[in-house]
Parts: C-alpha cells; structure tokens; sequence
C-alpha cells in the first residue's frame, strides 16, 4: 500500500506545499540479496582455498522483482541471472548450484524459507554460462498494511506554530516499530555452507 502527502498530484522524491519531501512505501516485499551469499566459490580439490584450486566462480546477477495482489496476499516474483565462469573449458560440463529464497519480517524475522537448485551448462570449449531462476513469496495484506492510525500520523499535514509542527512522527517507537512490523524482504542468494560461506566473509 502506498503512503504519501495527501497531495493526489505530487510525486515520490517531490517537495510539497508544507516543505516536506514526499515518500513512497510498498507493502511489496522488497527483492535483495544479503551480504556474502550472492556469489559462490567451488574448489578442485573441494578442500583446498587455494587460488590455482578455483574450479567455478558463480554470482546472482540481475535480480528483478514484481508484485500483483491475490485476493487477501500480496504476491511477489523474483527472477534472476546467474553467471557462472570455469577454469577448464576442456569438455562439456553440468553443474547445480543450490539457492535459497526467504521471507524475512522487520529484517530478522525469518517468515519462511525455500531452496531450490539452478542449472549451467558448459558448452565444449566455452568458460562461462548463464542460467535464470526465480524465486516468489506469498504476504497477507493485513501484515503488510499499516493501521490506519499510524497511516494518519505519518500522513497528517503540520503547519508552522502548531504544536507537532517541528516533531517527526517517524521518530517515535511506537511508528518505528509499526514500519518494522510491516516490512517484509524476500532476501535470494546461494545456500552456502558453513566453510563457503566463511570463505566469502574472510577472503
């Protein structure tokens, strides 16, 4: 649901009459990808971190999202590229990287999780390949949606003398943690191990 100056004219990023600066916020889940596991690492031979040891180099690219509403739900879709670049192009080659997809509520609330496996194919010869997924995530309305009265007092329009006039609704903890509640993330990336995903971190 979008939140704004009640201004049916202005846009987001604009400057309303009152001189505030107009703001959008989407009940959508918004798509990213979390820090260290948008990229993947594998060895031959598997133990080794050494750098002439790297067999295949992957990362997510491309991540693009879309939200329709379903009834009650918000639905999301997130699609995704991932390029991939081997070190042998002697022959043909297959290989599955594991992703995962995951709904995460007020940034730490994991809601629900999937993994699901992505496909690349080496032609004869060639170093790299690219290959697309996706990943969706169902959002109740009612979750996603701010009460009205937090609604009004974000929205509410202050002029100059009035008593709220120079305070900032958005400070106050009961509307942070209103914005917190109803802020979901549908966060993809590769489903690392514990030492990928230490090697991400440390290299």
């Amino acid at each position: 649901m979008a939140l704004c100056a009640l201004a049916a004219c202005s846009r987001k990023g604009e400057i309303d009459e009152t001189g505030g600066i107009l703001a959008v916020r989407s009940a959508c889940p918004t798509a990213a990808i979390p820090a260290m596991t948008g990229d993947i690492t594998l060895f031959n031979p598997a133990s080794s971190r050494d750098a002439a040891a790297i067999d295949v180099v992957a990362a997510v690219a491309n991540l693009r999202s879309t939200c329709s509403e379903t009834g009650d739900q918000f639905y999301t879709e997130a699609t995704f590229d991932v390029q991939a670049r081997r070190s042998d192009a002697s022959g043909p080659r297959e290989v599955v990287l594991p992703y995962f997809s995951t709904v995460v509520r007020g940034g730490n609330a994991v809601i629900a999780k999937r993994v699901g496996e992505v496909r690349l194919t080496f032609a004869p010869g060639e170093y790299r390949a690219t290959a697309s997924a996706k990943a969706s995530s169902y959002v109740d309305r009612a979750s996603a949606t701010l009460p009205a009265e937090i609604q009004s007092r974000i929205t509410n329009k202050r002029k100059a003398g009035d008593a709220d006039a120079a305070l900032d609704p958005m400070a106050a903890p009961d509307v942070r943690a209103a914005l917190q509640r109803t802020s979901f993330e549908l966060l993809v990336g590769f489903n690392l191990t514990q030492d990928q995903l230490r090697y991400n971190a440390t290299r």
